[in-house]
């Protein structure tokens, strides 16, 4: 099993030493969160916490996913990203072609996108979408990235979006992976059908065995059961070597982890305190890889 460190609600200038940090304890990934920005008052409630709360406030730390990838790619050599996940439903899918195709160009290959739709009206609404219909537009929003990250003379003629023949140049040498976020049914079927892997927000042993059970269902029922596919989890009440081989068992390939926090330093802890836990962390379950003890 592989581990990626999530390194959410950072100071950003800590990333790039948590970046070489990572890839020199043996971590596979580093996890980007995305958020655009903080409105005062929510229509909604967030959708990973018991009573719709956010656990962060207005002077929490963030950055763009796309931005913060391109710098810790430039100071690493193996270490790979991917965003956990891109909010879509508000953005540009010709703009996002050009950020991604240039991560993934300038990266040589090392960035995966995590792609979700987005649980704020207030980020649709402010950036000029519309919140309504916002899975059949993200829909066509990954149809059109994948088409346009291929390469070549592409068009796209839909229901959202409508555009003749273009080319964004260099196309990325390798395909980009698409990682699929997201709890309801929508957005299992969404992953099971044209994702290279799903990844979770945080979750129970008990959500994320239902959930895997039920992405192999669809997968089969797609007839994409042979195609490789990623399980990356935020798991909650699974710790330890025994918890992360029941997670591995369980079919996870990739927890995602932050191992300042298990030591009871906060987000905005000191750089140093963090690097220290990477390490222990790295020699109790990364020196000695985890594997699934069933073939999945």
């Amino acid at each position: 099993m592989k581990f990626t460190v999530g390194v959410a609600l950072s100071p950003l200038d800590q990333l790039t030493e948590l970046a070489k940090t990572a890839e020199e304890c043996g971590f596979t990934s580093i996890g980007l969160p995305d958020s655009l920005f903080y409105m005062k008052s929510q229509a909604a409630d967030y959708p990973y916490t018991p009573d719709g709360s956010r656990f962060w406030g207005p002077e929490t730390p963030w950055v763009d996913p796309l931005i913060a990838a391109a710098s810790m790619a430039a100071v690493t050599t193996d270490l790979r990203f991917y965003t956990n996940v891109l909010k879509l439903g508000s953005r540009n899918p010709l703009l996002l072609a050009r950020q991604v195709g240039s991560i993934a160009n300038m990266s040589n290959n090392r960035f995966g996108f995590g792609v979700g739709i987005g649980w704020a009206p207030e980020e649709f609404e402010w950036c000029g979408v519309p919140y309504e219909r916002r899975g059949a537009r993200v829909d066509e929003m990954i149809e059109i990235i994948k088409l346009v990250l291929d390469g070549g003379m592409v068009e796209f003629h839909g229901e959202f979006y409508d555009f003749d023949s273009l080319q964004m140049s260099p196309a990325p040498s390798q395909p980009v992976p698409f990682y699929v976020g997201g709890h309801t049914g929508p957005a299992l079927r969404r992953a099971a059908r044209i994702g290279d892997g799903w990844t979770s927000a945080m979750m129970k042993f008990e959500q994320l065995q239902t959930t895997i059970t039920k992405l192999t269902e669809l997968r089969a029922e797609y007839g994409r059961s042979e195609v490789p596919f990623e399980i990356q989890a935020v798991c909650i009440d699974r710790y330890g070597r025994d918890g992360y081989q029941d997670l591995a068992d369980a079919g996870v390939t990739d927890t995602i982890v932050v191992p300042w926090l298990m030591d009871g330093i906060g987000f905005d802890g000191e750089l140093a305190a963090k690097q220290d836990s990477m390490r222990r962390f790295a020699e109790k379950y990364i020196a000695d890889p985890i594997v699934a003890e069933v073939a999945r």
